[in-house]
């Protein structure tokens, strides 16, 4: 099943197609989430997050293009987590935190949050069209073909900039190791 027959079908009512999107975006959605989140919840708040977005997805259908449902989905996901973290405020205390993160979690969530600083460094000192450029792409998930259009530069320059903007990135990663 392509992706428009599936929103098509979704649009109609077809719980089948609700459960290809979630087959096919789970993943990504989960991933947007446990970005804005980060290790401040557990993986059934990441779920349950994200049964949120597929249920969201499933009452607004018709208000999703075919050409636009991955953006969409990062969309609402970045929206449901914000709301599921100002709903969630700061519960745990310090010492409760402490005792729910072994050794081992707390230095891959230190491992973590030292690649994160990295790239975001790295991020931060590309040229401001660059970082413009690649903050829409990877953040915001807009298409190259807008981003071309709303900048007033040619798609292939767009393309070259995500390239070179990874290489650096690769670079400061790899150099950091």
């Amino acid at each position: 099943m392509t992706e428009a027959t599936a929103l098509l079908r979704l649009q109609r009512g077809s719980e089948d197609a609700l459960a290809w999107f979630i087959d096919k975006y789970t993943a990504y959605v989960c991933t947007v989430i446990r970005y804005f989140i980060g290790s401040s919840m557990t993986e059934a708040d990441v779920e349950e997050v994200a049964s949120d977005v597929f249920l969201e997805l499933w009452k607004q259908a018709d208000s999703v293009t075919r050409t636009k449902v991955r953006p969409w989905l990062g969309g609402v996901a970045r929206n449901k987590a914000r709301q599921k973290l100002r709903e969630r405020g700061t519960t745990l205390s310090l010492e409760e935190d402490l005792i729910a993160i072994d050794d081992g979690a707390l230095y891959e969530r230190l491992d973590r949050e030292e690649r994160e600083r990295i790239v975001r460094e790295a991020v931060l000192a590309m040229e401001t069209t660059d970082r413009e450029i690649f903050l829409r792409y990877y953040y915001h998930c807009q298409p190259i073909a807008v981003i071309a259009g709303e900048t007033g530069m040619p798609e292939s320059t767009v393309k070259s900039r995500l390239r070179r903007g990874r290489e650096k990135l690769r670079a400061a990663l790899e150099g950091a190791l």
